[in-house]
């Protein structure tokens, strides 16, 4: 199975224009068993591995190419002149969400991926959100095991304190990732600022609604528009997927209810963010699905 999908270096080299445009080099597990692990791996919300190139000391997965680059490009405008609304930032995590929650429900065996971050939620043409980088994933292989003894993997800030207590890898280790994620999203603030009064966002952000100082955390260059109803479900829906103890934390099944309900709630307020000077986001903001269950593509 895995033969057809393989490239020559020689090819890759052709395809990539000899690497000129390097979205990310990592680690990966045992390369041969982690290709056959995602070639099997399908859905609409998740990024597709065309094919792998293992040459002696070249080795690449290779993945389907994603034209819009990654949510954390756009979320500091650095990629476009625009900065997304809170539509487009509520269809692109609930988006993300329904990918991750089919790794963890809709595989068999289960995945963890792991390494869940803005610059692994990659954007298509049509700024459809894909997770991308599974180099960390890991499966669950024995039947009825629900979690597995690794040595901890991950990006400093987005790591789950429990696993990293412990050890043991969960799906709740991807909860707490993916709520760092719906914090930055909000706050459009990085995971660690050393000039904070705290420097890990959470811990920031729980410091802020402790004080009642809710406006403070909102990023300012939404302009206050959006429904603050949505916004502060998902406030408390980020700190449930935080919480200290990962059985306390939600499932990624109900994280997607939580966000489509957020995105509902947006979607049918109108506003401002409807007018904005550039067509793709218009577009973006019209075209929101509601799906909740993972399903193959």
């Amino acid at each position: 199975m895995t033969e057809n999908k393989r490239f020559s270096y020689s090819e890759v080299i052709a395809m990539t224009n000899n690497f000129q445009r390097i979205l990310g080099k990592g680690g990966f597990g045992i390369f041969k068993a982690e290709v056959e692990l995602l070639l099997r791996v399908h859905h609409k919300n998740l990024v597709n591995l065309v094919g792998y190139c293992d040459e002696g000391e070249n080795m690449a997965l290779i993945y389907e190419y994603m034209s819009n680059g990654d949510l954390k490009e756009h979320m500091s405008g650095t990629r476009n002149r625009f900065i997304l609304n809170w539509g487009t930032r509520l269809k692109i995590v609930s988006e993300s969400a329904q990918g991750l929650e089919y790794l963890h429900n809709g595989c068999k065996p289960p995945m963890v991926h792991r390494d869940v971050k803005t610059t692994n939620i990659l954007l298509s043409e049509h700024f459809e959100a894909k997770l991308a980088d599974f180099g960390l994933s890991r499966s669950f292989p024995i039947e009825g095991e629900t979690h597995v003894s690794t040595v901890v993997a991950g990006t400093p800030g987005y790591l789950d304190p429990e696993y990293y207590r412990t050890n043991w890898l969960t799906e709740k280790s991807d909860v707490y990732s993916f709520g760092i994620v719906l914090l930055e999203i909000i706050t459009n603030q990085p995971v660690i600022d050393q000039s904070r009064e705290k420097p890990h966002i959470a811990e920031w952000v729980g410091l802020m609604l402790t004080k009642g100082d809710i406006i403070s955390i909102m990023d300012p260059t939404l302009n206050g528009d959006y429904d603050s109803g949505s916004v502060w479900k998902v406030v408390e829906l980020a700190m449930s997927c935080l919480n200290p103890s990962s059985a306390r934390r939600p499932t990624m099944s109900q994280v997607v209810i939580g966000l489509n309900e957020c995105l509902a709630a947006e979607n049918s307020r109108g506003g401002a963010s409807r007018d904005m000077d550039s067509k793709s986001s218009i577009e973006v903001s019209l075209t929101f699905g509601t799906e909740v269950s993972p399903r193959a593509r």
